[in-house]
């Protein structure tokens, strides 16, 4: 049972990142003027990375008490580590740089955060078959 539950929390995960990345954030940059876009998006990504680290940490969770910590384990630990890197240094960094427009390292930075969001979708993906 609890197996199970893991196993929906993970499909979750990648619904919720799937949704963000095709529906949510190309609608926002398509609506909304860029100032809006700006605000609206450093809204919802603290929301979209604490909702996923959580439940990211509660499936980690799930496989310690099971015992199960053979190489799906180290795939959520890195998930779920993935995600409290990219909420609490990245995207601080990413505002600032671009706060303060330099944009080569805004770009740089925003380039890294999409490289792990996709590690993130591949390693659920794995996870899931």
């Amino acid at each position: 049972m609890i197996e199970q539950i893991s196993i929906y929390l993970t499909a979750m995960i990648l619904g919720i990142m799937l949704f963000f990345s095709f529906v949510i954030a190309p609608v926002v940059f398509t609506t909304l003027d860029e100032e809006n876009a700006r605000k609206f998006i450093r809204r919802i990504f603290p929301f979209y990375y604490n909702v996923n680290l959580g439940i990211s940490f509660i499936v980690l969770l799930t496989y310690i008490f099971l015992s199960n910590l053979g190489i799906d384990f180290y795939l959520i630990l890195a998930i779920t580590l993935l995600f409290a890197t990219s909420n609490y240094l990245l995207m601080p960094l990413i505002n600032k740089y671009r706060d303060e427009r330099q944009d080569k390292k805004f770009k740089y930075s925003h380039f890294i955060s999409v490289v792990i969001n996709f590690i993130q979708m591949v390693f659920l993906v794995v996870l899931l078959i």
